[in-house]
């Protein structure tokens, strides 16, 4: 790839609440929180910086305490940040409450801000610019659905990769119109059935279902069940090893779909990519941030061996 990867998409403020003990719905329960700077394509071009990539952010922020957070954690990652700055507004945030064992209760996003990069700020001088020299996109579903759409199809005129984060079942539907543009898009199960409105009887079946929808490749995880990554060729399945213990699971999404970019970028076989996508989720799962700051291609190489060889289909 030559040229930076140019990320689009969510850089906020994630806080999450742990648990201590059992959960008890509708009670108030013991536990603690942390706040840190998140965000679906803030998480993945942190984890990007880190394996060696040149990454540049476009994301909108607002002119508050926040989006200080969220500039400083961009400039400590090693990230060219060129964010969109509403003065007015407030810096979008996304709430979680995790059980005992790291696992998502339930979780709160307050996205309005997202709603503002409409179409036309892909137009705008500072756009232009962070897409000059370009060697790849990545976008994630915070956008407007007129956004993604308008945002893929400049890379695909460009004859630039295209990936893209599906954040959740909600959202992941924006990317409809986007399929045919884009090159990968990273989701799991219930984010598939959403943007798919169908089921898969295998995990294999994700593949037939997606592609006929216009997507080139993608990746579809299922927490700790069989992970399937495809592309126009071929089909790529392997379950994913079981830690002893998961600190969070926040962000574990990003860094597969980060770890897998990354390989596929630089050329690696599916089967592989899907390895290393997975090993950089494992070490993202061994840490209480959304993103391990220990991440780097020596400790995903470590990792590595943990993962099984991925089955292929044809």
């Amino acid at each position: 790839m030559n040229g930076p990867l140019v990320v689009f998409g969510g850089a906020h403020i994630d806080r999450r609440g742990r648990i201590e003990a059992d959960t008890v719905m509708g009670a108030s329960n013991p536990g603690h929180f942390m706040s840190e700077a998140g965000g679906g394509a803030f998480n993945a071009a942190r984890a990007l910086a880190r394996l060696g990539h040149s990454v540049r952010l476009v994301a909108p922020r607002g002119g508050d305490a926040a989006g200080e957070i969220v500039t400083h954690a961009a400039a400590e990652a090693g990230i060219d940040d060129r964010p969109f700055v509403f003065l007015d507004r407030e810096t979008p945030s996304y709430t979680a409450i995790l059980d005992r064992d790291g696992g998502l209760v339930i979780a709160l996003a307050d996205m309005e801000l997202y709603r503002l990069f409409s179409p036309r700020r892909l137009r705008t001088l500072s756009v232009r610019a962070a897409l000059a020299d370009a060697g790849a996109i990545l976008c994630d579903a915070n956008l407007p659905a007129e956004t993604l759409e308008a945002l893929a199809a400049t890379g695909r005129q460009r004859g630039l990769p295209v990936g893209a984060i599906a954040i959740s079942p909600a959202k992941v539907v924006r990317f409809r119109a986007a399929l045919p543009h884009l090159d990968w898009l990273c989701m799991n199960v219930a984010e598939a059935r959403a943007i798919s409105g169908a089921d898969a009887a295998s995990p294999a079946d994700w593949a037939t279902i997606l592609r006929g929808l216009g997507l080139a490749g993608g990746l579809v995880t299922n927490g700790m069940h069989p992970v399937v990554a495809f592309d126009r060729e071929g089909i790529a399945i392997l379950t994913p090893p079981r830690l002893d213990r998961v600190a969070d699971v926040t962000g574990a999404g990003d860094a597969t779909a980060a770890g897998f970019l990354s390989a596929r970028l630089a050329g690696i076989p599916l089967g592989e990519a899907l390895r290393r996508g997975v090993a950089a989720a494992l070490v993202t799962l061994k840490t209480a941030s959304a993103t391990a700051t220990n991440l780097s291609p020596d400790q995903l190489n470590a990792n590595l061996p943990l993962v099984p060889a991925a089955q292929m289909l044809s």
